[in-house]
């Protein structure tokens, strides 16, 4: 089992919802955070290149088994990539995932998935 935990832009989250959608991942935590990360918080344009301190993200959680993993990777990458080419398409990041536990039925592991 494996954790993705994913930042996106903003305007790119009903695109990977779809891609998600589309795969049959239905089961995913959003959040709202703010950061950057190599680009120091500056956005980039073909006409300027503007500072943005800490620009507003979307943070998604997603637990999938190992069968699941390389096809939810790839609908992240398909729904949140900048087709234009500029920096801060976003980052994914697997995690192992020791156990799950459904609080309703007691279920384990990938069942509770």
């Amino acid at each position: 089992m494996k954790y993705l935990s994913t930042m996106i832009r903003l305007k790119r989250l009903d695109s990977v919802k779809r891609e998600l959608q589309r795969i049959e991942i239905n089961r995913l935590i959003i959040s709202s955070v703010s950061g950057y990360g190599v680009q120091g918080g500056h956005l980039e344009t073909k006409a300027m290149n503007y500072e943005a301190k800490l620009p507003k993200k979307i943070k998604i959680e997603i637990a999938v088994n190992d069968d699941f993993l390389q096809t939810t990777v790839e609908a992240i990458q398909r729904g949140s990539r900048n087709k234009d080419g500029y920096v801060g398409s976003g980052k994914i990041f697997v995690l192992p995932l020791e156990n799950v536990i459904k609080i309703r039925t007691n279920e384990t592991g990938h069942d509770a998935i």
